[in-house]
Protein backbone atom coordinates (compact mmCIF):
# COMPACT_ATOMS: atom_id res chain seq x y z
CA UNK A 1 0.00 0.00 0.00
CA UNK A 2 1.19 3.21 -0.95
CA UNK A 3 0.62 6.25 1.56
CA UNK A 4 0.51 10.30 0.72
CA UNK A 5 2.78 11.19 3.01
CA UNK A 6 1.86 15.08 2.32
CA UNK A 7 -1.78 14.05 3.52
CA UNK A 8 -0.80 12.17 6.36
CA UNK A 9 1.19 15.20 7.65
CA UNK A 10 -1.76 17.42 6.84
CA UNK A 11 -3.99 15.07 9.18
CA UNK A 12 -1.72 14.67 11.75
CA UNK A 13 -0.71 18.31 11.81
CA UNK A 14 -4.34 19.61 12.33
CA UNK A 15 -5.83 16.34 14.14
CA UNK A 16 -3.22 14.61 16.04
CA UNK A 17 -3.52 11.20 14.82
CA UNK A 18 -3.97 9.12 11.61
CA UNK A 19 -5.33 5.43 11.12
CA UNK A 20 -4.72 3.70 8.25
CA UNK A 21 -6.73 0.63 7.73
CA UNK A 22 -5.64 -2.80 6.70
CA UNK A 23 -2.06 -1.85 6.51
CA UNK A 24 -0.71 -4.88 7.17
CA UNK A 25 -1.33 -8.24 5.96
CA UNK A 26 -1.77 -11.21 8.17
CA UNK A 27 0.87 -12.68 7.17
CA UNK A 28 2.48 -9.84 8.88
CA UNK A 29 0.40 -9.49 11.66
CA UNK A 30 0.91 -13.18 12.35
CA UNK A 31 4.78 -13.26 12.39
CA UNK A 32 4.66 -9.98 14.62
CA UNK A 33 1.83 -12.14 17.02
CA UNK A 34 4.27 -14.72 17.23
CA UNK A 35 6.85 -12.66 18.69
CA UNK A 36 4.71 -10.52 20.76
CA UNK A 37 2.93 -13.53 22.65
CA UNK A 38 6.18 -15.24 23.55
CA UNK A 39 7.23 -12.29 25.34
CA UNK A 40 3.75 -11.88 26.66
CA UNK A 41 3.67 -14.97 28.60
CA UNK A 42 6.96 -14.97 29.67
CA UNK A 43 6.54 -11.07 30.86
CA UNK A 44 3.08 -12.38 32.85
CA UNK A 45 4.98 -15.58 34.23
CA UNK A 46 7.25 -12.72 35.82
CA UNK A 47 5.12 -10.23 37.31
CA UNK A 48 2.32 -12.58 38.01
CA UNK A 49 0.74 -10.08 41.01
CA UNK A 50 1.22 -7.28 39.06
CA UNK A 51 -0.46 -8.90 36.65
CA UNK A 52 -3.45 -9.84 38.12
CA UNK A 53 -4.13 -6.88 40.08
CA UNK A 54 -3.15 -4.02 38.71
CA UNK A 55 -1.41 -3.71 35.53
CA UNK A 56 -2.76 -2.80 32.09
CA UNK A 57 1.27 -2.79 29.54
CA UNK A 58 4.44 -3.71 29.82
CA UNK A 59 7.06 -2.16 28.12
CA UNK A 60 10.99 -2.73 26.46
CA UNK A 61 9.66 -5.70 24.37
CA UNK A 62 12.86 -5.49 22.30
CA UNK A 63 14.89 -6.15 25.29
CA UNK A 64 16.90 -8.87 25.85
CA UNK A 65 15.55 -10.46 28.77
CA UNK A 66 12.78 -12.12 27.23
CA UNK A 67 13.41 -12.84 23.41
CA UNK A 68 16.03 -14.78 21.83
CA UNK A 69 18.58 -12.81 19.02
CA UNK A 70 16.36 -13.83 15.83
CA UNK A 71 13.19 -12.66 17.30
CA UNK A 72 15.01 -9.27 18.21
CA UNK A 73 16.17 -8.99 14.81
CA UNK A 74 12.77 -9.86 13.06
CA UNK A 75 10.68 -7.39 15.81
CA UNK A 76 13.89 -4.44 14.84
CA UNK A 77 13.05 -5.25 11.36
CA UNK A 78 9.60 -5.13 11.89
CA UNK A 79 9.84 -1.91 13.59
CA UNK A 80 12.01 -0.06 10.87
CA UNK A 81 10.22 -1.66 7.82
CA UNK A 82 9.50 0.83 5.01
CA UNK A 83 5.55 0.75 5.98
CA UNK A 84 6.23 1.89 9.72
CA UNK A 85 9.25 4.32 8.50
CA UNK A 86 7.24 5.88 5.72
CA UNK A 87 4.31 6.79 8.07
CA UNK A 88 7.06 7.99 10.51
CA UNK A 89 8.79 9.91 8.03
CA UNK A 90 5.54 11.93 7.53
CA UNK A 91 5.84 13.47 10.69
CA UNK A 92 8.81 13.95 11.60
CA UNK A 93 11.03 13.76 8.80
CA UNK A 94 14.11 15.18 10.35
CA UNK A 95 16.16 12.60 12.12
CA UNK A 96 13.68 9.97 13.81
CA UNK A 97 14.67 7.95 16.48
CA UNK A 98 13.18 5.06 18.63
CA UNK A 99 12.27 5.48 22.29
CA UNK A 100 10.57 2.09 23.57
CA UNK A 101 7.83 -0.40 22.58
CA UNK A 102 4.76 -1.02 24.40
CA UNK A 103 2.24 -3.59 24.58
CA UNK A 104 -1.43 -3.00 25.92
CA UNK A 105 -3.76 -5.50 27.14
CA UNK A 106 -6.96 -5.65 29.05
CA UNK A 107 -6.31 -5.32 33.13
CA UNK A 108 -7.76 -9.05 34.80
CA UNK A 109 -8.93 -6.71 37.62
CA UNK A 110 -12.48 -5.73 36.76
CA UNK A 111 -12.67 -2.91 39.03
CA UNK A 112 -9.99 -1.21 36.67
CA UNK A 113 -11.38 1.60 34.36
CA UNK A 114 -9.42 3.17 30.88
CA UNK A 115 -8.66 6.88 32.03
CA UNK A 116 -7.77 10.14 30.38
CA UNK A 117 -4.38 11.19 30.06
CA UNK A 118 -1.80 12.90 28.42
CA UNK A 119 1.54 11.12 28.60
CA UNK A 120 3.36 14.21 29.50
CA UNK A 121 1.25 14.58 33.02
CA UNK A 122 3.52 11.92 34.55
CA UNK A 123 6.70 13.26 33.83
CA UNK A 124 5.80 17.29 34.36
CA UNK A 125 3.80 20.09 36.43
CA UNK A 126 0.48 21.76 34.65
CA UNK A 127 2.47 24.79 33.75
CA UNK A 128 5.19 22.72 32.03
CA UNK A 129 3.10 20.47 30.21
CA UNK A 130 1.33 23.70 28.61
CA UNK A 131 4.40 23.95 27.36
CA UNK A 132 5.16 20.65 26.32
CA UNK A 133 2.78 20.17 24.05
CA UNK A 134 4.21 23.07 21.34
CA UNK A 135 7.63 22.21 22.08
CA UNK A 136 8.39 18.19 21.66
CA UNK A 137 6.82 15.60 19.33
CA UNK A 138 6.65 12.00 20.86
CA UNK A 139 4.95 9.61 18.25
CA UNK A 140 2.65 6.64 19.13
CA UNK A 141 2.11 3.67 16.52
CA UNK A 142 -0.38 1.51 17.31
CA UNK A 143 -0.48 -2.06 15.83
CA UNK A 144 -3.20 -4.13 17.13
CA UNK A 145 -2.69 -7.89 17.00
CA UNK A 146 -6.17 -8.67 17.95
CA UNK A 147 -9.52 -6.68 16.69
CA UNK A 148 -10.19 -4.38 19.58
CA UNK A 149 -12.43 -1.55 20.92
CA UNK A 150 -9.13 0.92 20.03
CA UNK A 151 -8.75 4.31 21.42
CA UNK A 152 -10.41 7.47 22.20
CA UNK A 153 -8.52 10.52 21.66
CA UNK A 154 -9.28 14.06 21.78
CA UNK A 155 -8.96 15.51 17.94
CA UNK A 156 -6.46 18.44 17.97
CA UNK A 157 -5.42 18.48 21.86
CA UNK A 158 -1.93 17.54 20.60
CA UNK A 159 -1.77 21.38 19.87
CA UNK A 160 -4.19 22.97 22.46
CA UNK A 161 -4.50 22.99 26.42
CA UNK A 162 -7.82 21.40 27.46
CA UNK A 163 -11.28 22.49 27.95
CA UNK A 164 -12.41 22.67 31.74
CA UNK A 165 -13.89 19.56 31.02
CA UNK A 166 -10.92 18.40 29.91
CA UNK A 167 -8.89 18.94 32.58
CA UNK A 168 -10.91 18.63 35.71
CA UNK A 169 -11.41 15.04 34.07
CA UNK A 170 -8.28 14.59 32.87
CA UNK A 171 -6.49 15.60 36.29
CA UNK A 172 -9.61 14.15 38.52
CA UNK A 173 -10.76 17.87 39.68
CA UNK A 174 -13.79 18.81 41.00
CA UNK A 175 -15.54 15.64 41.49
CA UNK A 176 -14.66 14.07 38.68
CA UNK A 177 -12.56 11.02 37.91
CA UNK A 178 -10.78 9.90 34.47
CA UNK A 179 -12.91 7.55 33.67
CA UNK A 180 -15.44 9.59 32.54
CA UNK A 181 -16.53 10.32 29.10
CA UNK A 182 -15.72 13.35 27.38
CA UNK A 183 -18.04 15.09 24.82
CA UNK A 184 -15.17 15.66 22.83
CA UNK A 185 -13.58 12.49 22.82
CA UNK A 186 -13.71 10.59 19.21
CA UNK A 187 -13.80 6.72 19.37
CA UNK A 188 -11.54 4.80 16.86
CA UNK A 189 -12.27 1.10 17.03
CA UNK A 190 -9.17 -1.18 15.90
CA UNK A 191 -8.45 -4.21 14.01
CA UNK A 192 -5.45 -6.36 13.30
CA UNK A 193 -3.71 -4.80 10.74
CA UNK A 194 -4.25 -1.28 10.91
CA UNK A 195 -2.37 1.11 12.23
CA UNK A 196 -3.00 4.46 14.23
CA UNK A 197 -0.15 6.93 14.60
CA UNK A 198 -1.12 9.53 17.81
CA UNK A 199 0.63 11.78 19.56
CA UNK A 200 1.74 11.25 22.89
CA UNK A 201 0.53 14.30 24.32
CA UNK A 202 -2.80 14.63 22.90
CA UNK A 203 -5.27 13.58 25.64
CA UNK A 204 -6.17 9.76 24.65
CA UNK A 205 -7.14 6.62 26.56
CA UNK A 206 -7.44 2.75 25.48
CA UNK A 207 -10.73 1.42 25.34
CA UNK A 208 -10.28 -2.02 27.55
CA UNK A 209 -12.42 -4.96 26.18
CA UNK A 210 -12.67 -8.03 23.25
CA UNK A 211 -9.45 -9.52 22.43
CA UNK A 212 -6.74 -6.21 23.27
CA UNK A 213 -3.68 -7.04 22.30
CA UNK A 214 -1.82 -3.58 20.87
CA UNK A 215 1.41 -2.73 20.34
CA UNK A 216 2.60 0.62 20.34
CA UNK A 217 5.95 1.79 18.98
CA UNK A 218 7.05 5.07 20.73
CA UNK A 219 9.39 7.19 18.26
CA UNK A 220 10.74 10.87 19.05
CA UNK A 221 12.20 14.33 17.22
CA UNK A 222 15.88 14.07 17.69
CA UNK A 223 15.46 17.48 18.38
CA UNK A 224 14.09 16.96 21.62
CA UNK A 225 15.66 15.68 24.84
CA UNK A 226 13.94 12.44 25.35
CA UNK A 227 17.44 10.06 24.76
CA UNK A 228 17.51 9.78 28.44
CA UNK A 229 13.85 7.32 28.13
CA UNK A 230 15.34 5.28 26.23
CA UNK A 231 16.94 1.99 28.05
CA UNK A 232 20.20 0.87 26.34
CA UNK A 233 19.60 -3.33 26.22
CA UNK A 234 15.94 -2.32 24.09
CA UNK A 235 18.52 -0.93 21.19
CA UNK A 236 19.96 -3.58 18.81
CA UNK A 237 23.89 -4.39 19.36
CA UNK A 238 26.64 -4.28 16.66
CA UNK A 239 25.77 -7.83 15.54
CA UNK A 240 22.27 -7.43 14.71
CA UNK A 241 22.56 -3.52 13.22
CA UNK A 242 23.99 -5.67 9.99
CA UNK A 243 21.09 -7.47 9.95
CA UNK A 244 18.61 -4.54 9.69
CA UNK A 245 17.68 -3.47 6.22
CA UNK A 246 17.13 0.23 7.42
CA UNK A 247 18.74 0.40 11.11
CA UNK A 248 18.65 4.29 11.08
CA UNK A 249 15.46 4.98 13.48
CA UNK A 250 17.76 2.82 16.12
CA UNK A 251 20.95 4.55 14.64
CA UNK A 252 19.48 8.14 15.46
CA UNK A 253 19.39 7.04 19.05
CA UNK A 254 23.01 5.44 19.52
CA UNK A 255 24.09 8.75 18.34
CA UNK A 256 21.80 10.83 20.54
CA UNK A 257 23.11 8.47 23.70
CA UNK A 258 26.87 8.55 22.61
CA UNK A 259 26.56 12.61 22.39
CA UNK A 260 25.03 12.57 25.93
Amino acid sequence: MVVNRSQLNSNYDDQGYFVIRNYFNAAEISSLRKVILKFHELWKHDNADFYQQEAFNSSLITGSKYLEFDDRVMFFNFISSKKIMNVVDSVISDNPAFMNTQLFFNPVNPQQKDFWHRDCQYDHDVEVQKKVIHDTQVLHLRVPLFDELGMELVPGTHKRWDSDEEFDVRQEKNGRVSSESLSTGKKIKLAAGDLLLFSADMIHRGLYGLDRLALDILVFDSAANFVDYVDDDCLPDISMLDKIEDPRLFMNTIHLKSKG
